[in-house]
Formats: structure tokens, sequence, C-alpha cells
């Protein structure tokens, strides 16, 4: 049986702002040096990103961030010692896209995991498998689906933009979206998805006024 993936329409979804969520980073050099210095304390890092699917003009989109005027990511980041990688994954799609207060929290459904990349050494370049010579990478980063609900709400820290990017527009774009980013089409041909339509919701915001 081809496994299915509801897309809801993105005009069924409400989007608004929360206070700046600053990265830890500056910069890609920044970052590994930090990499680095935690593979020293904890071992190898797992990470753990989202893919967020809907609907638009009866095609599946992904919901990425982007900082600044062009790197764009999936939602997600470092699981920390001793947590799992779903309760990593909730936590880190809380802290980019829920709003503050407690009482409209998203009830992430996570769904099964799509892709697993390796990074055999502290350089940027990542793998879809690990490398045979390879016996202590440095990175493994894991991609999840998660189900999204008929409707939602998402606040999404002033200093980063949400985009809803087309399948067609992700696939083969190695320059513009990078390797992990580019092969979410590949890695979601197998199912099928069930476009649903938009319903009439007061207030709702298109993704564009952000």
């Amino acid at each position: 049986m081809v496994p299915v993936i509801n897309a809801y329409s993105l005009a069924n979804y409400t989007f608004g702002t929360k206070d700046h969520k600053m990265e830890k980073d500056t910069s890609v050099r920044d970052r590994l040096s930090r990499m680095k210095t935690n593979y020293m304390k904890e071992g190898m890092r797992t990470s753990v990103e989202g893919i967020l699917l809907v609907q638009e003009h009866n095609h599946p989109h992904i919901l990425l961030l982007q900082i600044g005027n062009t790197f764009c990511k999936l939602p997600g980041g470092r699981v920390k010692p001793g947590e799992s990688e779903i309760e990593g994954l909730k936590r880190k799609l809380s802290s980019k896209l829920s709003a503050t207060s407690a009482g409209v929290q998203p009830e992430w459904e996570i769904g099964e995991c799509v892709g697993t990349w390796w990074r055999p050494n502290f350089e940027t370049v990542m793998y879809p498998y690990c490398p045979p010579h390879i016996t202590k990478p440095k990175e493994c980063k894991k991609l999840f689906l998660v189900h999204l609900p008929e409707k939602e709400y998402f606040a999404v820290p002033k200093n980063l933009k949400l985009l809803a990017v087309p399948l067609f527009e992700l696939y083969d774009n190695v320059q513009r979206y990078g390797p992990v980013i580019s092969t979410i089409p590949q890695q979601l041909s197998r199912f099928h998805f069930n476009m649903l339509e938009a319903e009439c919701i007061s207030g709702v915001k298109s993704i564009g006024d952000i």
C-alpha cells in the first residue's frame, strides 16, 4: 500500500511573529568550530529536522525558514544528550514555530524518518550514507515527516522568514538549497499526496504577511 500524506491548503494556516531568536553562530566557520568543541565533550552530534507539508495550487510545498536573504533551512536542530530524537524535534519545532503562550502550543505529530545524512568531518559536506572509511562521523542528521493538522497557528521569530517552497523548485536545486533540502522531492516520491482544499477561515494571513 502506498503511504499517504495529507497536505492542507496554505490558506488554512494562520501566521504571526514573536521575539527575535538569534542564531548561535554568525557563520558556517563558527558553527563548525562549535560543533568541534561539542564533539570533544559529547561525541557525535545528532540533529533532527522536520518536513512540514502544505499545498498550494494543488502542488506540495515545504515550509522552510529563511535566515537573511539567501540561506534556507528546515526547522529543527541538535538533540540534547539523553533526549530522544522525537522529543528533540518537538522541542525545536516549538522553539522555531510555536507561539510563546502555553495555551496555543501545537501538538506536533512526528511521522517516519525519510532521510539520514552523515557529516564525516568538521566540514560543510554531508552524505546520505556514512563513507566506509569513516569510523567516527561527526554528525548524523535525520529528516522526519511532520503531519500538520487541518488548521494551525505558527509564530515565527522576527529575524526569520517562513517560506512555502514548491517541490518543483527544490528538485535538483543544490546551488540554492543545498544537497539535503534539494533531495526532499526524491525522498517523498514514494508517497501519495492527498491535496485538501482550503476552508474559509476568518483572520487568516498569507505567508507573505509574516
